[in-house]
């Protein structure tokens, strides 16, 4: 398991959408944006502190459990769909609301084609995906 610090971007994906069709102004789309995204790649999912949640605007469909790191098992509201940028480089997910930092699990590194460097500490494309992401099928 490995832990990065990285800049992400993250936008609420509903308004995001209605955005790009021209229904919604671009600066109207609730973004919240940070230095400090904790890429984990012992987690699966993502998961957003209420207070970027409520930032984003975010609708919360439902409630889910969740295994945390020393086995306790909890139960925590699921969003509705977040867009995560990271490097450039963007896909959907939804998001867990608990905790204090915003954490970027494996599921999203996967759909991002981006990998960690464990030596060097930091965050990378999957090699020969440099240019953009190559999703596998």
């Amino acid at each position: 398991m490995a832990q990065v610090y990285v800049s992400v971007i993250l936008r609420n994906a509903r308004e995001y959408v209605l955005a790009r069709h021209g229904h919604l102004a671009a600066d109207q789309v609730h973004t919240y944006q940070s230095a400090h995204g904790l890429i984990d790649t012992g987690a699966l999912h993502v998961v957003l502190p209420p207070y970027v949640a409520e930032q984003l605007g975010l609708l919360r469909m439902g409630w889910s459990e969740a295994t945390m790191a020393n086995g306790t098992l909890v139960e925590a509201p699921v969003t509705e769909g977040v867009y995560v940028e990271i490097l450039g480089r963007q896909t959907l997910a939804h998001a867990l609301i608990m905790g204090d930092t915003v954490l970027i699990g494996a599921i999203v590194l996967e759909g991002l084609d981006l990998a960690v460097d464990c030596q060097r500490g930091r965050l990378m494309p999957n090699v020969g995906t440099m240019d953009q992401p190559v999703f596998r099928v």
